[in-house]
């Protein structure tokens, strides 16, 4: 059972990162483009507010990116210092746990994308797509130099 498991672990780990990716960017979409409902019960965050409109564009290009799986670390990165601060600058002064200061969906983005710069893309994600592109053009020169004449050996 276990052997099975952890070989699912990549396509599991995927799945994960596709769906928060998802979910993350449809905040953002929320209140920049005021779809889904729109930013706070409808319309949009006001172009270059801080830190909502910062907040926004962060959660819609780290989400796409970490949806896409492309640049996943880095974007994880900063998609979960940016719900650090949210949690910590808007809903932890309002109370002490987030299910009373509303801010559970910040806690869980921020955790969740922590994660994910520990763990990578996983199966699924673009960034294997291109290191598997650059690892083949590496092994390329290194082919050529292994069938090419050995060099005489110094008297």
């Amino acid at each position: 059972m276990t052997g099975r498991l952890n070989s699912a672990q990549p396509y599991a780990l995927g799945l994960f990162r596709i769906i928060v990716g998802l979910l993350f960017a449809c905040h953002g979409a929320a209140s920049l483009f005021g779809v889904l409902g729109g930013a706070m019960g409808g319309g949009t965050v006001p172009t270059g507010t801080w830190p909502g409109w910062y907040a926004a564009v962060i959660q819609l290009v780290g989400g796409a990116l970490v949806a896409l799986g492309l640049g996943t670390r880095a974007a994880a990165f900063i998609a979960s210092g940016s719900m650090a601060y949210a949690y910590f600058k808007v809903h932890q002064p309002e109370a002490l746990w987030p299910l009373q200061n509303g801010g559970e969906p910040s806690a869980m983005f921020c955790w969740a994308m922590l994660l994910l710069v520990f763990t990578g893309s996983g199966a699924l994600g673009l960034d294997r797509l291109f290191t598997a592109r650059g690892e083949s053009k590496a092994q390329t020169p290194a082919t050529s130099a292994s069938t090419s004449e050995p060099e005489p050996a110094a008297a």
